[in-house]
């Protein structure tokens, strides 16, 4: 088991629980997003107890930050919600350098790749930016918890993409304050509906971008470059009003600089 998985996992599910914020976003900032694609589309490969030894440690420190941070996180994004996003925007921009490094960009791109990068942050701006988080669903037919299933799909497959919140998808469909709610009453019957519509997401999507990584490595990152840079349009909430705002903001936005690249400097 690679336990020092358990607090990059932390550090995942910490973004995932923030609309706008991807775990792949800090799945690349950690150095580990290639390791995680192969090693979720290995656990049905002869490989699988090397995957499962990288990914269990993953899932016990997300999952502790999802039920442990839930209630903070929403305080916080309630409460503070400009300078708890400026300190995303600067974690996401100071992945940026590492993922243009790790993506050999100096030597490597060319119109293409540019093209492509563009196109990835278009498709994040034409995101809803205010989407709509939903009312609790208390009354829980058959018909819902298919929903859901497919909620957690859907959210699966943003979180695995880097630039994509699963939170923000799951607010777009109006299913995030009844997930949120479940995490926080440890409603188990829904959370093991949306967790195996996650499993499930995870799975095929990682298909697909490994596929793409194989065989496309470079046009493969172009887009997921773009696609961080266009989470930070996304989370963007706007200019801060008043001094004390402003100095807040920028502390917050420079500690999210220096927590990405020191995360960068060790893991890289």
């Amino acid at each position: 088991m690679q336990w020092q998985n358990i607090y990059r996992g932390f550090l995942m599910g910490v973004s995932d629980i923030v609309p706008g914020v991807s775990g792949g976003t800090i799945a690349v900032l950690l150095g580990i997003y290639d390791r995680l694609i192969a090693s979720i589309n290995g656990l049905f490969s002869k490989d699988w107890k090397r995957s499962l030894g990288f990914l269990i440690p993953l899932g016990v420190g997300a999952g502790t930050a999802l039920f442990s941070l839930s209630h903070l996180m929403e305080w916080l994004l309630l409460e503070h919600p400009v300078p708890t996003f400026f300190t995303f925007i600067g974690l996401i921009i100071g992945v940026l350098p590492f993922l243009f490094n790790e993506a050999e960009a100096k030597t490597q791109f060319g119109l293409t790749h540019y093209l492509l990068l563009v196109i990835g942050v278009i498709m994040l701006i034409l995101l809803p930016t205010s989407p709509n988080e939903g009312a609790i669903i208390v009354e829980r037919t058959l018909s819902v918890y298919i929903m859901l299933f497919f909620a957690g799909f859907l959210a699966s497959t943003a979180m695995i993409l880097p630039g994509i919140s699963g939170s923000l998808i799951l607010m777009i469909i109006g299913f995030y304050a009844t997930v949120i709610n479940g995490l926080k009453e440890f409603d188990l019957l829904l959370l093991i509906v949306v967790a195996s519509g996650i499993l499930v997401g995870l799975l095929t999507m990682s298909k697909i971008i490994h596929y793409f990584l194989k065989h496309y490595r470079t046009q493969t990152y172009a887009l997921i470059i773009g696609l961080v840079i266009g989470s930070i349009f996304v989370i963007f909430p706007g200019m801060p009003i008043g001094i004390s705002m402003w100095v807040i903001s920028f502390i917050t936005f420079v500690i999210g600089l220096l927590v990405a690249f020191l995360l960068g400097k060790i893991e890289y």
